[in-house]
């Protein structure tokens, strides 16, 4: 249903025939993919508002031929635009532009070729869906998407085609040559030597696991972000974990995380880091088995009453056993036996 490719192949080396040089042809690897991304929804809306309301064509019987129109449509828009940029709406010849028109010129070519397919999208519509308030359906809206889908799923425009279209483009708008190469060369293999070493050339993440590919000035601007390099942890444990692992790291795992005391449940609503929870239990014992005390006897024993107990534990023999419970239920357990052993002394008395 929808075999047919463009007549399109991948960038090859462009001698300037006037000049004899051989350009190079790498952009901005990034900028390309997200261009050649917006392709496939833009030609799925043209296709869809040009065949509604008409119950004898599909989308599908009409793709093929808006795919050329549209590309032929953005390779001429894109092919005026510095033109259109330097002459200005009322066509006079200028130079230079004003400090005021160079701030309003778009240099998003993402941008710029995004307002140059809805213009094509618009040339497309019937009257059906100029009328009938089709424009703002959510019925469309889900047509676009299912037939966006289903040129995906049937590869009818790989990526790499798109991708060759698109760096045309950009090439075509890039006023201030910021997203591609502007080299030139008197020999091919001049340029040869230098595509191993262009900042636009395409190269892949070293890092195990990612799949990103970029232009080779994006490297940096890349690791800073991937999230497959391995790194310190942001809260200084000392480990070094994959970046995309950052955030469960710290929440679940990680020695400085922020914890809440063990016996938070009992009353001590201290927080610490969890490296520290050993020293925080040691130094707060006292305070602990307090609580535990509370918990135990609840309303049956006067708060002095239940400090005069804990001093008596705290001087018996059996004190630093204590130290070892390390939660809620251990430290309960040993307080209660603890208790026990001591009234049994003193009814032995």
């Amino acid at each position: 249903m929808m075999q047919m490719e463009l007549p399109i192949t991948d960038r090859q080396p462009v001698k300037d025939m006037t000049l004899l040089q051989f350009q190079c042809t790498n952009c901005d690897s990034e900028l390309v993919h997200k261009i050649a991304q917006l392709l496939i929804p833009g030609l799925a809306t043209a296709c869809i508002d040009s065949i509604t309301g008409d119950p004898f064509r599909s989308p599908s019987q009409v793709v093929v031929d808006l795919r050329k129109e549209m590309v032929d449509y953005l390779t001429e828009r894109s092919q005026n635009f510095i033109t259109e940029s330097i002459l200005g709406p009322d066509g006079s010849n200028r130079s230079v532009l004003t400090q005021q028109e160079v701030i309003e010129v778009s240099y998003d070519p993402a941008e710029i070729i995004s307002d140059f397919m809805d213009d094509f999208a618009e040339l497309k519509r019937n009257l059906f869906s100029r009328v009938s308030g089709w424009l703002l359906s959510e019925n469309r809206e889900d047509k676009i998407d299912d037939f966006g889908q289903e040129m995906e799923m049937n590869n009818f425009w790989p990526m790499d085609r798109r991708e060759s279209v698109s760096a045309i483009f950009i090439k075509n708008v890039d006023l201030k040559t910021k997203f591609h190469c502007e080299s030139k060369f008197e020999t091919e293999e001049k340029l040869q030597e230098h595509l191993t070493e262009c900042n636009y050339r395409k190269i892949k993440c070293d890092n195990v696991g990612c799949r990103a590919k970029f232009s080779y000035f994006n490297k940096e601007d890349h690791s800073e972000s991937c999230g497959y390099k391995t790194v310190e942890c942001e809260q200084k444990c000392g480990e070094r974990i994959l970046r995309r692992e950052m955030d469960r790291h710290c929440i679940t795992v990680c020695k400085m995380r922020m914890v809440n005391c063990p016996f938070y449940s009992v009353g001590c609503e201290s927080a610490c880091v969890q490296i520290g929870v050993a020293k925080h239990c040691e130094e707060r014992l006292g305070f602990h088995v307090l609580c535990v005390l509370k918990s135990l006897h609840k309303k049956e024993v006067f708060e002095d009453k239940l400090k005069e107990r804990l001093q008596i534990l705290e001087k018996s023999e059996s004190w630093s056993e204590l130290a070892e419970a390390t939660n809620v239920k251990s430290l309960t357990k040993a307080v209660k036996e603890l208790e026990a052993k001591l009234s049994v002394n003193n009814n032995a008395s």
